[in-house]
């Protein structure tokens, strides 16, 4: 891990740095989305009157090096709230430089401030890489996610 890297907030000046990184990001799962759901999805997460949706970026000076999107939710299961991580992303160049940890990090703090204590997320059981950190900083569950048809 390097100490030059800086977790903040996601900000309405990050508006290009984040486009690209989450195109990138949606590539990576051959994901395409069109340009208006760009707009709508940074102005959810950088709403200053929403807490539901969190979204932090990894800097190193002003070169964006990851982002990680979080959404809060009631859990019919107990009292409190928890948090999906929904996506989290590495710029490639920046891989192995603990900037994930870090991302993952910020969102179990902010997730502790607002008192939900649950954290969780899901990934492709062939993403080697990303598992390998997980199972290092989480549990895993034996849950199969389904999806409607």
């Amino acid at each position: 891990m390097t100490k030059s890297i800086d977790i903040r907030p996601l900000g309405r000046r990050d508006r290009a740095a984040w486009g690209k990184l989450w195109h990138d990001y949606l590539a990576f799962y051959g994901a395409e989305r069109p340009d208006d759901l760009y707009d709508l999805t940074f102005a959810r997460y950088t709403d200053p009157d929403r807490s539901d949706m969190v979204a932090f970026m990894a800097w190193d000076g002003d070169t964006a090096l990851g982002l990680v999107h979080s959404i809060a939710h009631p859990h019919g299961w107990q009292a409190d709230p928890v948090t999906y991580l929904q996506d989290l992303f590495t710029a490639p160049e920046a891989r192995g430089r603990g900037v994930a940890r870090a991302l993952i990090e910020a969102v179990y703090a902010d997730a502790d401030r607002a008192g939900r204590g649950s954290v969780y997320w899901l990934t492709q059981t062939g993403n080697t890489t990303a598992r390998a950190l997980y199972d290092r900083i989480a549990q895993a569950t034996d849950f199969m996610k389904y999806s409607r048809a």
